[in-house]
Parts: C-alpha cells; sequence; structure tokens
C-alpha cells in the first residue's frame, strides 16, 4: 500500500505524518511520474487557487482526473475538495471535475472565522470527530450519486463520498484522530 500526498503547496506534511504513523508508504506528489505505483493520492488543504495554478503548472491535472477515472482513491480535504469539486460558485480556480458536487470557497468567512465543531461522520464509530475548519469551504449541491458523510447542524454536507472519491470541508490532518485516514488507506485498498 502506497498513499501519494500532493506537495506542491498546502499542509501535505501533516498528511504524511499521520499516514506514517500509521504504518502506510507514502510519497510526496510534485511531478506526474511520482503517480507511478499509488494506491491512493491525497490533495491537502491551502490555498486553492495557489493550488489549482501549480497543478497547471507542474502538469498535473490530467495525472489525478486519470488516477480518478482509473478507479483510484482521492480524497480531497479543505482547498483539496474544491479541487475535486465539479462546480464551484466562483470563476477562479478551475476544479478537477472529479466528484458531482457544487462547492463554495471560504463559505464561513475570513481567517478569524475559522471554527471547530464535533461531527457524527456515518461509518465511523459513535465517538464524535473533532473537526477543525479553517477558511472552510460548503458543498452547497450534493448529486445523486454522492453520499453525505457528515453534515453541520444546518444540514450542509462537509463530508462527502462518491465511490473510490472522498471529500472533507474540514482538515483531518490538524487532529490526533486517525480515524479518516484510515477510512481512506481502506479505501485505496479496495480500489487496488
Amino acid at each position: 500500500m502506497k498513499i501519494g500526498v500532493l506537495a506542491i503547496q498546502g499542509d501535505f506534511a501533516e498528511h504524511i505524518a499521520i499516514l506514517r504513523g500509521l504504518g502506510i508508504e507514502t510519497q510526496e506528489v510534485r511531478l506526474p511520474h511520482q503517480f507511478r505505483g499509488l494506491d491512493g493520492l491525497i490533495i491537502p488543504g491551502g490555498e486553492s487557487t495557489t493550488l489549482s495554478r501549480l497543478m497547471t503548472i507542474y502538469e498535473l491535472r490530467e495525472p489525478i482526473q486519470n488516477m480518478a477515472s482509473g478507479g483510484k482513491a482521492i480524497w480531497g480535504t479543505c482547498a483539496g475538495m474544491i479541487m475535486m469539486a465539479s462546480e464551484i460558485t466562483e470563476k477562479d480556480p478551475v476544479p478537477l471535475g472529479l466528484m458531482d458536487i457544487t462547492v463554495i470557497r471560504n463559505a464561513f468567512g475570513r481567517q478569524v472565522d475559522s471554527f471547530e465543531q464535533d461531527l457524527t461522520i456515518k461509518s465511523l464509530d459513535p465517538v464524535p470527530y473533532h473537526a477543525i475548519f479553517i477558511r472552510a469551504p460548503i458543498i452547497s449541491r450534493v448529486g445523486s450519486d454522492v453520499q453525505t458523510l457528515a453534515a453541520l447542524s444546518d444540514g450542509r454536507a462537509v463530508a462527502v463520498q462518491q465511490n473510490h472519491l472522498l471529500a472533507t470541508s474540514f482538515h483531518p490532518e490538524l487532529t490526533k484522530d486517525p480515524r479518516l485516514h484510515c477510512r481512506f488507506v481502506n479505501m485505496a485498498g479496495d480500489s487496488s
């Protein structure tokens, strides 16, 4: 099992640390040839416009899209979720179009409006998951093939899955709770 983490911008090191703590082999991905041999890919949080531009500059869009169409597991967190969407409410950045969701960037406001909240996440044990939202996006539309795994009290989705694709609007890599990383590793094993 080998999981790649897109390492061009954002909090990729935190994802790698959690995966290595679980005993998972990891690969920092910055160039197209680094996708070879991966069982899954994490697109981390960061700044979505910068992430989008760097994906284009380093020719990473097509390998990610090929990975998704080939049935490999991909997980986007925060800005990574924005990039996985089929549609966002602004013109920029240009998403990858992997998941049938519409996303609103910075849905809760500026950095000072960041917050933490306990969530019930389907298929995780009943212990609440402490989620950290930093300039977080929100999912405004969930396609018919997309399963909502967690939502805020007002019903807005913050964690979704579409087959082998996972997206969260919060930052699991900033917690000490590895349950979502374990779930993704299992998804990657199933899709290999």
